[in-house]
């Protein structure tokens, strides 16, 4: 039995997916204007969101479901610990903070977790597909404009345990359209990912106030004006 999970993903995201990609923070971001401060909050974000994330795929690694999709290779807690330790200094853990919107983030993972675990999957697949996808563009992107040597500040993009991005992009699709559930089932995955789409948005139209700062406004509405279909977009549907 199929679940078509993966296309049903790919397409009922969609919307939701170019509505993130047109957030005035990801398009300056995509732009290659990225400003240090607002890099900084986000990457701090982030590391609260995947510990969150990943603390509940490991308690649930047994569950019928969510076992499938449990993949150890793909936790980013380590790799922004790095990170971290690169933007606050040894003493991170005292300095980062979690914005409204990023604690309304985890507190959404820790909910599901106790009430719907299977609803985990939707925020595997909204976070890892598109950094497996992306990554290696908005890490080119980082590098650039904040001058970034390689390996500095970039460990969140870096993929170590996995060779071949696309053949495993590949298998964990295969695995989505294998789980064993049912419409009603898959349907709530796919709500889940698109509210994940949208938390997500919040955390970066938070980011906004700062880069208006740095850049100046008028910077920010040339950048900003046009409705674009994002480079990560394009890199997702590879």
């Amino acid at each position: 039995m199929s679940s078509n999970l993966a296309t049903k993903l790919r397409e009922g995201t969609k919307k939701a997916h170019t509505m993130a990609e047109n957030v005035g923070f990801v398009k300056c971001f995509l732009k290659g204007v990225v400003e240090p401060t607002s890099y900084r909050k986000l990457a701090a974000n982030f590391y609260f969101v995947y510990s969150a994330m990943e603390e509940e795929m490991e308690r649930h690694r047994e569950h019928p479901i969510v076992s499938k999709i449990y993949f150890s290779e793909l936790n980013r807690k380590a790799s922004l610990e790095q990170d971290m330790r690169y933007y606050f200094g040894n003493n991170w853990r005292e300095q980062i903070v979690l914005s409204p919107a990023g604690e309304a983030y985890v507190q959404r993972i820790r909910e599901i977790s106790n009430t719907a675990p299977e609803l985990l999957i939707a925020h595997s697949y909204t976070r890892y597909l598109g950094d497996l996808s992306g990554g290696q563009i908005l890490k080119n992107i980082a590098q650039r404009a904040m001058n970034l040597a390689e390996g500095e500040g970039t460990a969140f993009y870096e993929f170590e345990e996995i060779t071949d991005e696309k053949a495993f992009k590949s298998q964990y699709r295969q695995t989505l359209d294998e789980l064993p559930i049912d419409d009603a089932t898959a349907d709530r995955i796919v709500q889940e990912a698109n509210d994940a789409f949208g938390l997500n948005m919040k955390m970066f139209n938070e980011l906004e106030g700062n880069l208006i700062k740095a850049i100046g406004q008028m910077l920010f509405n040339s950048l900003t004006r046009r409705r674009t279909r994002g480079a990560t977009e394009l890199a997702t549907a590879d």
